[in-house]
C-alpha cells in the first residue's frame, strides 16, 4: 500500500511523522542531531539529511559505536536522536544503552525504528520482540511506545522537554489515528479511549487500535470494555491501572512484543502487588517465525476477533470467581 493509499484509508505511518517532527524542532533547536546506522532510507531520515547534511552522524553497521558517539554528543551540549532498527539498536548496543546513556543520565533520545513484527518476512534475526523487557530493565529510562503519528509527535517533544534519556518506539506498520484530538503525552499518564466496567483492555502501539476493534466486537454482545492507550510503558500510569483493577475488575494487555517483561509483565508486577484481579496477557510467546505481519499478528492471536474472545474468556473467569 502506497504513503497515499494509506493516508486515503486513514491509516499512518509513524515514521513519517517522526521525520516530519524531527525536522521541525531541528529548525527551531541547533541542538537536535540525528545519529544513524547506516539506515537513512529505513529511519526516513533522506529529508533531514538533504536539509541539514551536517547534523545527521552515519556510523555506518555500528550501533555500539553509534549509541557511544550519540553519548559523547550529548555530553557536548547536544540532543541526539539515535536512529536504527529497533532490533539492532537494542540487542546489539544494550551495554552502550545502559552504561554511556541511561547511567550517565545523558539525554540521547533512542528511536528503536520498525520494531515488533514489522519486519515480516525477514524472520527472527529481524524481529524486535525483546525490546520492551530488555529496556524495561534499564534504570532511568523512560520506555514510550506511540500509538498514533499525533502522539508520535508528542512523545517526542516530550522527550526533548525533559532533558534526559528515553527509549521511543517507533512503528512501521501502519496504523489509524486512536487518540483525542489536542491530546499530548507526558510519561506516566496514559490515555482513555472508551470506558466499559466489565474488563480493562490495555494496548500499546499498533495493539491500541486492535483493543479498541475488539471493544466494538464485545460491545455487541454486550459487554463493555474499557480500553486504556498504555503509551508509556515506563513508568506506568498507576492511577489508571489502580482504578481499572477496582472499578472493571479484570485486565487484559495486549502488546507486539513478548509477553515476558514487556507491558503485560510491568502491568501484572504491579497489579498482583496492590489490587490483584483476574488477568491475562496477549503478546509474543516465543520466536516469531517467518510471514507477512498480519499472518504473524494473528499466529500470536493479536487480531482484534482474537482479542475479544480472550476477553471473554476472562469475563467468564471473573464471574466464576465471584460465583
Amino acid at each position: 500500500m502506497s504513503r497515499e493509499e494509506a493516508s486515503a484509508a486513514g491509516l499512518f505511518d509513524c515514521r513519517q511523522a517522526f521525520a516530519d517532527e524531527l525536522a521541525s524542532m531541528a529548525r527551531a533547536d541547533a541542538r537536535i542531531v540525528a545519529v544513524c546506522n547506516d539506515s537513512v532510507g529505513s529511519s526516513n531520515l533522506t529529508a533531514f539529511r538533504k536539509e541539514f547534511p551536517d547534523r545527521l552522524i552515519n556510523v555506518g553497521i555500528a550501533e555500539q559505536n553509534m549509541v557511544g558517539v550519540a553519548a559523547g554528543l550529548a555530553n557536548g551540549g547536544l540532543i541526539p536522536f539515535v536512529c536504527a532498527a529497533s532490533p539492532f539498536l537494542t540487542g546489539r548496543a544494550l551495554e552502550q544503552i545502559k552504561a554511556d546513556v541511561a547511567y550517565s543520565g545523558f539525554p540521547v533520545v533512542l528511536c528503536g525504528m520498525s520494531p515488533g513484527m514489522a519486519y515480516g518476512e525477514l524472520g527472527p534475526t529481524h524481529h524486535s520482540i525483546e525490546d520492551l523487557a530488555w529496556m524495561r530493565a534499564i534504570g532511568r529510562l523512560p520506555v514510550i511506545v506511540p500509538a498514533d503519528p499525533h502522539e508520535t509527535r508528542a512523545a517526542m517533544r516530550w522527550v526533548v522537554a525533559s532533558a534526559a534519556p528515553a527509549f521511543l518506539r517507533i512503528g512501521r506498520t501502519k496504523v489509524p489515528a486512536v487518540n483525542p484530538t489536542g491530546a499530548g503525552f507526558t510519561a506516566g499518564r496514559w490515555t482513555p479511549l472508551r470506558d466499559g466496567a466489565d474488563l480493562t483492555l490495555i494496548g500499546a502501539g499498533l495493539t491500541v487500535s486492535r483493543a479498541l476493534e475488539a471493544a466494538a466486537l464485545l460491545a455487541a454482545d454486550g459487554i463493555e470494555a474499557r480500553v486504556l492507550n498504555a503509551a508509556s510503558v515506563k513508568p506506568l500510569d498507576e492511577a489508571a491501572l489502580l482504578r481499572a483493577a477496582d472499578e472493571t475488575g479484570a485486565i487484559l494487555t495486549v502488546e507486539e512484543a513478548v509477553v515476558q517483561g514487556g507491558l503485560g509483565g510491568a502491568v501484572a508486577e504491579f497489579v498482583v502487588q496492590h489490587t490483584p484481579v483476574p488477568m491475562r496477557l496477549l503478546g509474543v510467546t516465543d520466536f516469531a517465525p517467518t510471514g507477512s505481519v498480519s499472518f504473524l499478528l494473528e499466529h500470536f492471536g493479536l487480531a482484534a476477533d482474537a482479542i475479544a474472545a480472550r476477553a471473554r474468556e476472562l469475563v467468564a473467569a471473573k464471574a466464576s470467581k465471584r460465583a
